[in-house]
């Protein structure tokens, strides 16, 4: 299933879904709820990295990375698209694998999809 992947962009929405569900591992911490005026059929999803990951080549690596496994997993897995989803990267995230991460990563919006 390819779906269109949108960034949230307004302060509000941001502040609600921190207050709404999260789960975390060792590689992300994902928040996730349902936003109000959201299109169904269109992804939301954004990704942050704290400035004390690194300088902003890391930074860019590491969100890269998030929207490529992200682009893949609404490929290959069904991704519950009523939620919104905010990603925030943590350190380990830089010195590790790419399938690692990826793997991690598609178990855990395998189980927000339950």
């Amino acid at each position: 299933m390819k779906s269109k992947i949108l960034a949230l962009s307004k302060n509000e929405e941001f502040k609600s879904l921190l207050k709404n569900k999260k789960i975390s591992n060792k590689y992300v911490t994902i928040f996730f709820g349902v936003l109000s005026n959201k299109d169904e059929k269109k992804l939301n999803i954004s990704f942050v990295t704290k400035k004390k990951i690194g300088n902003a080549v890391n930074r860019n690596k590491i969100k890269r990375r998030l929207r490529n496994i992200m682009n893949d997993a609404c490929k290959e897995t069904s991704i519950n698209l009523k939620y919104s989803y905010l990603v925030i990267a943590k350190p380990t995230m830089l010195n590790n694998e790419f399938k690692l991460i990826k793997e991690t990563l598609f178990q855990e919006f395998n189980k927000i999809k339950k």
